[in-house]
């Protein structure tokens, strides 16, 4: 049901089509001038407003302003006996979306009227699903409330809206992926397409026709032209996952699409110009493959624009509560569950090292919900290696020469990081009583 205002003076013409409409199942509004009219607009929100274009105390264009400054989401379609192109150009130019001549078959203001609400329907549906992705995959969709990885998201939230190539560097598993499509969402580019590819799945030959694209009988197999993904990411962004495993002779060509913006097919003499957003990521060091010749010096300038370096689990643990929590509640939802950690299991998972990151994280507490047989997971229903490991990850290198208070504030900090900031477990991990840990905490200025 939409809600419809009709503005005519004619009072026969006004109450037919407003029967038609109800009729119809629609909300219905007349008014029988400008005066009228604006008071409707001023009391409720409509969707479409089909409006005379001459009336006594007013013009249809009068109703078409007072709707933009009322209720600009409501579409608008004139009605008039005295129809001209001026008054139709004017109208059109106010953002009226449709002209109609008084005196023809109702049923064609009618198929009018069905057309403009499907579209504003169509496109309402089209707004929520873009608000979901937005919020699947935007900023707030991640999971993150460490300090470094807030640092991470406040970059990416001042580097999104620029139109600059982002390298972004981690090891396997900590989101690289995520990064770019949050990074994408959040950019210009954000109604365009998000293409990615992982340069190190594609032998060389297949990842230049992937790119590129290729002309009909480029090589052998190739019978028909394929577009390639540079041009699929036209007016979007395109996302070169594991960008160190390129070939270098790829590195030469990549080098030169970014640098013209212009992308030739295998095959091809033509170049075609191509507008999109490159982002990169990779989990080695390309700064080391320059040194030692694996990846050209140039390439890596021109994608290193922005760097964004994404932490390992191992070194944002007060995330992990969180993470868990989150894709347990993912995983119950799917399974019609409260699911919920366990003390015991939730120190196991904060005692191991992670060295697969967040997705290692995700698939081990998939395997603990689906081995569960109440809605409490515990230590047995961990991977058998994280539920045995009792050991730390890697932990930050202390400096030299510290005092004995500068190591027991930093293994303070360790313990509440490995801990979550859960301060009963911090302080039993400790040895010490809540009241001491809060007094060292203020003797040591330790603040989340």
């Amino acid at each position: 049901m939409a809600g419809i205002l009709i503005v005519d003076d004619e009072t026969s013409a006004r109450l037919t089509l407003a029967l038609l409409l109800r009729k119809r199942g629609h909300r219905v509004r007349e008014a029988d001038g400008l005066t009228a009219a604006a008071k409707a607009l001023t009391d409720e929100a409509f969707d479409l407003i089909v409006t005379d274009l001459r009336m006594p105390d007013g013009t249809g264009l009068d109703v078409l302003r007072a709707a933009k400054a009322h209720c600009p989401e409501a579409d608008i379609i004139l009605l008039t006996a005295y129809a001209g192109w001026e008054s139709a150009k004017e109208a059109m130019q106010l953002g009226a979306l449709d002209y109609f001549e008084k005196g023809r078959e109702p049923d064609e203001l009618l198929h009018r009227i069905d057309r403009a609400l499907q579209e504003k329907a169509l496109k309402r549906e089209n707004e929520n699903l873009r608000r979901q992705v937005e919020e699947r995959f935007g900023l707030p969709g991640i999971i993150a409330h460490s300090a470094v990885m807030r640092r991470v998201l406040d970059l990416v939230a001042r580097v999104a809206p620029t139109d600059a190539t982002v390298l972004i560097q981690g090891e396997s598993g900590t989101g690289k992926e995520l990064i770019a499509k949050a990074i994408h969402h959040a950019s210009p580019q954000a109604r365009g397409p998000f293409v990615a590819v992982n340069c190190g799945a594609l032998p060389e030959a297949l990842l230049e026709s992937e790119l590129f694209g290729h002309v009909k009988g480029a090589f052998t197999g190739a019978s028909a032209a394929k577009k390639g993904l540079f041009e699929e990411a036209h007016q979007g962004t395109l996302f070169l996952d594991e960008i160190g495993e390129m070939p270098q002779q790829l590195q030469v060509k990549l080098l030169r699409a970014l640098q013209s913006g212009e992308v030739r097919p295998v095959g091809s003499n033509q170049a075609g110009t191509v507008e999109a957003r490159v982002l990169a990521a990779t989990n080695r060091d390309l700064e080391q493959m320059v040194r030692q010749g694996g990846f050209r010096e140039d390439l890596f300038y021109r994608l290193n624009v922005i760097a964004i370096a994404l932490p390992p689990l191992r070194e944002r643990r007060e995330d992990l509560p969180l993470l868990a929590e989150h894709f347990l509640e993912r995983l119950g939802a799917k399974q019609g569950r409260d699911l919920r950690l366990s003390p015991d299991a939730l120190d196991r998972l904060l005692g191991y090292a992670w060295p697969g990151n967040v997705r290692e994280l995700e698939n081990a507490i998939e395997r603990a919900a689906i081995l569960s047989r109440g809605d409490t997971v515990g230590i047995e229903d961990l991977p058998p290696h994280v539920a045995a490991s009792l050991a730390l990850g890697q932990a930050p290198t202390l400096p030299p020469q510290q005092s004995l208070a500068g190591v027991e504030k930093s293994h303070i900090i360790q313990t509440l990081e490995r801990c979550g900031w859960n301060y009963s477990r911090a302080s039993a991990a400790l040895g010490i009583g809540r009241t001491t840990l809060w007094r060292k905490l203020k003797e040591y200025r330790i603040a989340r």
